[in-house]
């Protein structure tokens, strides 16, 4: 029996507006504007359907001359000497670095231009986020700096490295001298080269001392295992060994410490060989705001801020039975009776068991400390042992570098990677303590919000330029190595430090590999080279140990309870929390416009942050969808916001994403959404992420830009899932087929070599968007911007579709109008499903193209011959899971999107292999049939048949939870044709009969539903 469940992939398709009805009637949102394909003029201008179709013999043939045009001359000067490493046509892999993650950079004739997983990476090789896909993009900023400056009343200067060290050096003396103190602020430094410059920089000037802050603080956990533990140290959680997890407001899958670690080790448990063995672990959320880790949770229960102390007081008492104070969760009897469930659970599965929290109060995280202990989680789940280096922030010592700066203490300060004028919790404070300052000294790329009130600004090296080194765990080092030689006239800060200096050595590729022979080869038994090649060094891991809880947790129930209820405030206050979101992070990648326009997994908006509201909420205070609001924090900050409503955000609360409001990112990053770091505060020692907001209608009306609802199914079932216990009765559980008979009007064909095909597992994608930047980097996707995005002209060729559904005690709501009667929309659940082009073997896209554009091969996939498309959009209007994107206008290289890719210099990143799409064509997954050609080639070249795993999909490489499968079926032993066989595969729309390449696995979730409302 197939499953009655509503699915709805936003509010405006659940409540069925106008606008919706409207706009999905229409296959695109606009008709083609002719004029404006050939005059260039501004986006604005619309060509009236009635006008097309005066005009469609001319349109046409210009359509056609557009797609057709010549490809420009360019003049090229060949190798005079040719670099011995490099051979045109063929690409080099350099092992690096990016955040501790060891990597691949992909080079061709000197350029990189992909950044892929590294397989010698072992345990760590869990793929790539999105920020790692998206930052060989930052290498061909043209807002950076292209030479050292110095920045006089606001106005930056380039200058020579001989005047910027010169300057410099008088400085460092001058504040030596006159007994000032010297400091570095930084982000984490875990590399240890850099910690040895820092070391000996601060011989040269003993005044010197290094700050390390980050923008988002992982302090409160440090300082809670040093008070609970005696050690200050950022644990190393290990998801693939619990098999209970109960999270509080920690986006461990997504933004929380390591998110592309954790969701490898979390899908470890519940993809779909794990279910084969009939294992799945069970995920329990606690949260206010939907976040990426919350829509994959088995139960989700949306609580207040104020209600997660009081909620982990609860936890405890239940698993421990003691009665601590501060323990009730007063209405909330949702919370109240997951959190004895999740109590019982826990104690049930002692030792398989974990609890995280994402707060950064120290007191909270004691707790927490606590609730581990009892369970039995140190030395399995949990490891201290064998700690986490990527996050080592102290906010006290930077609140304290502010009040030694105000008292005029410090003679000189230097910013590395870091930009306070940003991204502090009080800027002001900072920004007014900094002109006490004598000496400023910036390390950053461009002229940011911090560099621009120094004195000079030494840039320092992109990644990709440099020599360096992470060690991002206890016994994992990774190296980093330059793939590029510089291509601005910038200077690696180290360097930099080191001719201030006046080190024996200066040239940092040399201080690197003396650090390394001396420090970490000899006890890896490795040579230099061996690093070089191979990126990581992995030393033997120490035997992580069970640690005891013993503390009094009297005062921390005291503190917890006094913290939660000064956000009860009532009237008209909300409880707001500020956050990371996916694509924007903390916002040092703001000026990377794959990362804008990558679709937030939850909201899917992008170019903007907004204020998320539950729909009652927003309802009592009487705005809806896009109306503008002034959000005012506590200490007199405001914004205006639009207003995004949110199914699953906690009532009385609201929730807005850190990383935007940049006034100097550059071109792409500058005045994108509005900055609410201001709302973080300084309590007890940390950065608080939660306070106390009112919002007030502006009567303004501000669209996002968003691509949850541009396609649409009409109703058709394209999600199943099933619960956990009905799998282990029937692994065919909600794939279920009707009986229906097949009419057939495609003749039958052999494919007798390969049959490329894939298979995504439901259960193992999280929604997290690093397969859809890897898809754009891999085959020159272009940015449109945020009004292209409003058009639902985006043009990625893969897209992750997220849909809501309900469940009500009583059972699943399934009927329009008994949704209309719901009063809430606080308990939903999320599924996500990468939808790319389906490669049909019946496809309807080919039958009713008028120039075989578009046509079938005979290993099984839909090809597309961009110069015979004439854009009529036939195969678009045909195509039943809306994959195919029209290019509205020739995006990497029209001057009105000058803001993201349109320069030579950025286009640099652009991949040989494939070819630019122009204007009027169209263009979809192409399967990367380059890396399938090159693949064959490989293996012809070195005599030998393809292997399964020689060919990779971009999107499949970069997927840290291995949802993605790629292969080819005719190989009965292939992954993918084992996938294939599982009795969870279904094809979206198969009851239509296009025989689509791409199987998908049901979704299970491990769920008691007897607790989901």
């Amino acid at each position: 029996m197939e499953s009655n469940k509503k699915y709805w992939k936003g509010l405006e398709e659940y409540n069925n507006t106008p606008d919706f009805v409207k706009n999905n009637k229409n296959e695109f949102a606009e008709p083609l504007p002719i004029e404006d394909v050939l005059n260039e003029a501004g986006l604005s201008t619309v060509t009236p359907r009635r006008d097309f179709l005066k005009a469609l013999g001319f349109g046409l043939g210009a359509v056609t001359l557009a797609a057709c045009q010549s490809t420009p001359l360019k003049k090229s000067i060949p190798y005079l000497v040719k670099p011995e490493e490099v051979t045109p046509g063929i690409p080099n892999f350099y092992t690096s670095s990016f955040n501790g993650q060891s990597i691949l950079v992909k080079t061709r004739e000197g350029r990189p231009i992909k950044i892929e997983p590294n397989p010698n990476a072992g345990q760590f090789n869990c793929g790539t986020d999105a920020r790692a896909q998206a930052s060989v993009l930052d290498l061909y900023d043209v807002s950076k700096l292209k030479a050292p400056a110095t920045v006089k009343g606001g106005q930056v200067e380039e200058t020579t490295w001989a005047k910027i060290d010169s300057f410099v050096k008088g400085e460092l003396a001058k504040a030596q001298a006159g007994g000032k103190k010297i400091r570095i602020v930084s982000s984490t430094v875990n590399s240890p080269s850099t910690n040895a410059v820092i070391a000996a920089f601060a011989a040269k000037y003993p005044a010197a001392k290094l700050v390390q802050y980050d923008a988002v603080s992982y302090t409160g956990i440090i300082q809670a295992n040093q008070n609970s533990f005696g050690k200050a140290v950022l644990p190393k959680y290990n998801f693939d060994k619990a098999d209970l997890i109960v999270s509080f407001s920690a986006d461990f899958l997504g933004t929380w410490i390591s998110g592309e670690e954790f969701t490898s080790q979390y899908t470890a448990n519940r993809n779909y060989k794990s279910l084969e063995n009939k294992k799945m672990s069970r995920h329990i959320q606690f949260e206010s705001g939907m976040s990426l880790t919350g829509t994959n949770a088995d139960t989700r229960v949306p609580v207040k801020l104020s209600e997660e102390g009081p909620a982990l007081i609860a936890l405890y008492n239940a698993i421990t039975g003691a009665s601590l104070p501060g323990g009730t969760l007063g209405n909330n009897t949702t919370a109240d009776k997951v959190i004895k469930l999740a109590a019982k659970e826990l104690l049930q599965n002692k030792g398989k068991g974990l609890v995280v929290c994402g707060s950064n109060d120290v007191s909270t995280q004691i707790l927490v400390n606590a609730i581990n202990a009892a369970i039995g989680s140190y030395g399995t789940t949990i490891d201290l042992d064998n700690a986490s280096h990527l996050y080592a922030g102290n906010d006290a010592e930077f609140n304290g570098l502010v009040a030694e700066m105000g008292r005029g203490e410090v003679g000189a300060v230097l910013f590395l990677n870091s930009n306070p004028a940003y991204d502090a919790a009080n800027a002001k404070a900072f920004t007014d303590a900094l002109t006490k300052v004598p000496a400023k000294i910036s390390f950053s790329d461009r002229a940011d919000e911090t560099a621009t009130l120094c004195d000079v600004i030494a840039i320092n090296h992109n990644y990709l330029e440099s020599w360096g080194d992470a060690n991002a765990y206890e016994g994992y080092y990774s190296i980093v190595q330059p793939t590029i030689n510089p291509v601005f006239n910038s200077r690696q800060a180290e360097e930099s430090l080191l001719t201030w200096a006046d080190a024996p050595v200066k040239d940092y590729y040399q201080f690197v590999r003396s650090n390394w022979e001396a420090k970490v080869l000899p006890a890896a038994g490795l040579k230099w080279n061996d690093v070089l090649e191979k990126g990581v060094v992995t030393l033997a891991a120490k035997t992580p140990v069970a640690y005891g809880f013993t503390l009094s947790l009297d005062a921390v129930a005291t503190s917890i309870s006094t913290s939660s209820k000064a956000l009860v405030k009532g009237g008209d206050q909300l409880e707001l929390q500020v956050y990371e979101n996916v694509p924007m992070r903390d916002g040092k990648n703001a000026n990377n416009a794959f990362l804008q326009e990558l679709p937030d997994p939850v909201s899917k908006v992008t170019w903007d942050n907004f204020v998320a509201l539950a729909p009652k909420t927003a309802e009592k205070f009487k705005v809806k969808e896009f109306d503008v609001v002034t959000v005012k924090g506590a200490n007199g900050y405001s914004v205006d916001l639009p207003v995004l409503i949110q199914p699953g955000q906690a009532q009385g609360t609201a929730s807005i994403a850190l990383g935007y409001g940049r006034s100097k990112a550059g071109k792409a990053g500058n005045d994108v959404g509005k900055n609410a770091f201001p709302f973080v505060s300084f309590v007890n020692g940390t950065m608080q992420y939660a306070s106390n907001v009112s919002i007030t209608p502006t009567g303004g009306f501000y669209e996002l830009a968003q691509t949850q609802t541009h396609h649409s199914f009409e109703g058709r079932a394209v999600i199943k899932e099933a619960t956990f216990k009905e799998f282990l009765k029937n692994p065919g559980a909600g794939n279920e087929k009707g009986e229906h008979k097949d009419y057939d009007l495609w003749d039958q064909y052999e494919k007798p070599g390969n049959n490329w095909v894939m298979a995504i597992d439901l259960n193992a994608c999280t929604g997290c968007g690093s397969c859809i930047v890897a898809c754009n980097v891999e085959n020159n996707i272009p940015v449109v911007g945020r009004d292209e995005v409003r058009r639902r002209r985006e043009m990625h060729w893969i897209r992750i579709d997220r849909y809501y559904s309900y469940e009500t005690p009583t059972g699943d709501v399934t009927k329009e109008k008994e949704i209309a009667k719901l009063e809430d929309l606080d308990h939903v659940s999320v599924v996500h499903q990468p939808m790319l082009c389906q490669h049909c073997d019946h496809a309807p896209c080919e039958t009713v193209c008028p120039v075989l554009a578009t046509v079938h091969s005979s290993d099984g996939l839909n090809h597309m011959a961009y110069n015979r498309c004439v854009g009529t959009r036939y195969c678009a209007n045909n195509c039943p899971y809306k994959v195919r994107r029209f290019n509205w206008f020739n995006y990497w290289n029209d001057s009105r999107f000058d803001n993201y890719l349109n320069n030579e210099f950025t286009q640099l990143v652009l991949n040989p292999d494939v070819t630019t799409r122009s204007r009027g064509v169209m263009e979809k997954c192409s399967m990367c049939i380059q890396r399938i050609q090159g693949g064959k080639l490989q293996a012809k070249m070195e005599k030998r048949p393809l292997k399964d795993g020689d060919i990779k999909m971009a999107c499949q490489e970069a997927c840290s939870a291995n949802a993605i499968i790629f292969g080819d079926s005719n190989d009965p032993n292939s992954e993918v044709s084992k996938a294939l066989r599982s009795e969870r595969i279904y094809y979206v729309l198969e009851e239509i009969n296009v025989k689509p390449g791409i199987g998908y696995m049901t979704k299970i979730r491990n769920t008691d539903t007897k607790v989901q409302a």
